[in-house]
């Protein structure tokens, strides 16, 4: 199947969801979110990634309100931040986002951390919402296999979506089998390792071969991977850089080469320590 910007994967519930988009982690609230955002619409992007921790939901429905871009042509996702965990608090929440957002609805809503005492009670919540319509898919975030288990015990849904750091740098191979074999998409959150890939001189003779940039190559191995990939960005040349990634394809041999730059490292936190 060929990929291009505006491809989308199926998620178990049958809601289909981009596997390219925008994150707008640390992209201050205001007017340099709402340009973020419209550039990456206007180049083509259709999967918004933001959360309540990032405290610029705002802007982000104000970009999605000035577009232009029909709403149903866009995928929103945002999470529910570790202080806001637990049923109703939850809830709760969820309406102050939706507002912030103004939105009749969420596409994706996640829980952003595994708050050990609370994320059961506040997956209970995320069922709810789904099953009254407010969200259309519902899922986690830096969760590990324990995690997951755990949360599929109790629960009769399952996450549709688990977004992870993950990089050339931390391929999370058991989390990805794990995930694939139970039809939960992985999206990577960090896609870059927070731009220490592109200084990597295997990336950077590969970037050569293919006259692409590092940042380039890098994003298309987590496409080539059936990964959903959600690079971070307010610069406009960079948003449609990050983009321009659907007119090539990596060989075998060079995934494989990327493949073996994993060294189990993080630039975020390990979620069991969080």
């Amino acid at each position: 199947m060929e990929k291009t910007l505006q491809g989308t994967f199926r998620l178990h519930n049958g809601v289909q969801m981009p596997y390219f988009g925008l994150g707008v982690y640390k992209v201050p609230d205001g007017e340099e979110v709402v340009q973020a955002v419209k550039t990456a619409l206007d180049a083509g992007y259709r999967l918004i990634d933001t959360a309540q921790f990032y405290q610029n939901e705002e802007g982000v429905g104000q970009a999605i309100k000035e577009s232009g871009v029909p709403r149903e042509e866009i995928f929103v996702t945002t999470k529910v931040w570790n202080t806001s965990q637990g049923y109703d608090s939850t809830l709760k929440t969820f309406e102050k986002s939706l507002e912030k957002l103004r939105l009749e609805y969420i596409d994706l809503y996640l829980i952003h951390w595994p708050v050990s005492d609370k994320y059961l009670d506040t997956w209970r919540a995320l069922e709810r919402l789904y099953e009254e319509g407010s969200v259309r898919a519902i899922g986690v975030s830096n969760f590990h296999i324990h995690h997951l288990k755990n949360l599929m015990n109790y629960f009769e849904q399952k996450p549709v979506v688990n977004q992870v750091e993950l990089h050339p740098y931390l391929t999370q191979e058991p989390l990805r089998r794990f995930c694939l074999e139970n039809d939960i998409k992985v999206e990577s959150w960090s896609p870059l390792a927070r731009g220490q890939m592109i200084g990597d001189p295997v990336i950077g003779q590969i970037s050569k071969k293919y006259g692409k940039t590092p940042a380039q190559i890098v994003l298309r191995w987590h496409v080539q991977n059936d990964l959903i990939v959600i690079p971070k960005s307010k610069s406009p040349s960079r948003i449609r850089e990050n983009a321009d990634i659907f007119d090539f394809t990596l060989t075998k041999e060079d995934m494989e080469k990327i493949n073996t730059l994993n060294k189990d490292y993080r630039t975020g936190s390990n979620p069991d320590d969080f």
